[in-house]
């Protein structure tokens, strides 16, 4: 290929695919609503099987709804004629995605389960196919043509059938009401995990508590601040109660405001009503505070007590910035 040819050849391969996903609308229809409720009144799981690169889409069809709370299982057409049929169980609906709808392991496969008597979802390209003909619904993901320049390589057909796999996760999680906190649940590893899950008390519980009370000298205040390492002191009452924060900034400030030190107490040093923030928020709410008020750390509260500290480095050593 020509190098002049590399970007109107990319440029056409996705409006091509562009197209495939906005021809959809026209089949979101009556049977795609009875493909959503069937999937959502089924007592069983979704057994989603396919061949060549419809196989692929089905594992990533299984995989969205699992991670959004439809039960899954993706089993290969090849292999479920060789004994995979064993995991599908009475309840359970099948979905299988093909193409043509007439490859010969597809045929095989929908006069199997047929004889199971369950639910046949056939998402397909050729509506007057084997398996458009023989599946209790038909969702139709039709193109008018691969990208492929040959119009044989599956690229086109597969977004499309990625797409209708999405609209149906999508549909399924909103008709049970799915929320943050469900997915969460699914989802505990990796930056996805924590921003749903890490709450600020569990980084603050990591960090030493520094704290003074109110009549501590200006001696005890820094060797606190030294001790535990955070920069900062909290000054509390005797029931634990936040009545200020001393840091680096406000002891460089008294120190250029003053030079009588031998009575100064931490309630002449502190500034008063400092940014907190509740020990249940999650670490991402923390991360907006100290954004909005770009400042480093806040001071964390729990049953209306001092709680401890949570810095900028502690959400950075997480990952969540």
């Amino acid at each position: 290929m020509n190098s002049q040819l590399i970007i109107p050849s990319a440029l056409r391969t996705i409006e091509l695919e562009a197209q495939s996903v906005s021809g959809l609308a026209a089949f979101i229809d009556d049977s795609f609503v009875a493909a959503v409720e069937n999937i959502a009144a089924a007592k069983g799981r979704v057994v989603i099987s396919g061949i060549g690169k419809s196989a692929v889409v089905a594992q990533k069809i299984v995989a969205t709804l699992n991670s959004t709370g439809t039960p899954s299982l993706f089993m290969h057409a090849a292999d479920a004629i060789h004994g995979d049929l064993g995991m599908i169980q009475q309840n359970d609906v099948v979905i299988i995605i093909s193409k043509s709808g007439d490859s010969p392991e597809i045929k095989v496969l929908v006069s199997l389960i047929k004889n199971f008597g369950n639910t046949i979802i056939g998402m397909v390209g050729n509506t007057q196919s084997y398996l458009a003909q023989q599946s209790h619904i038909v969702l139709n993901t039709t193109v008018q043509q691969e990208a492929c320049p040959n119009n044989l390589a599956p690229t086109t057909s597969t977004t499309a059938q990625m797409v209708m796999g999405d609209a149906l996760a999508v549909c399924l999680m909103e008709m049970k009401g799915f929320n943050s906190e469900d997915f969460a649940k699914f989802h505990p590893g990796g930056m996805l995990g924590k921003k749903l899950y890490l709450r600020v008390s569990d980084l603050a519980s990591q960090n030493e508590k520094p704290a003074v009370l109110p009549e501590a000298g200006l001696k005890e205040v820094i060797v606190e601040m030294t001790k535990k390492r955070l920069g900062t002191a909290v000054v509390v009452n005797n029931k634990n109660n936040v009545l200020g924060i001393i840091t680096d900034g406000d002891l460089r400030r008294m120190l250029e405001s003053t030079n009588d030190f031998g009575n100064l107490t931490a309630t002449n040093i502190m500034s008063k009503n400092p940014k907190s923030i509740a020990a249940d928020a999650l670490a991402t709410e923390a991360l907006d505070a100290l954004r909005s008020h770009n400042i480093s750390q806040l001071v964390v509260i729990e049953n209306e007590v001092y709680a401890g500290i949570i810095h900028l480095h502690d959400l950075i050593r997480e990952g969540i910035i």
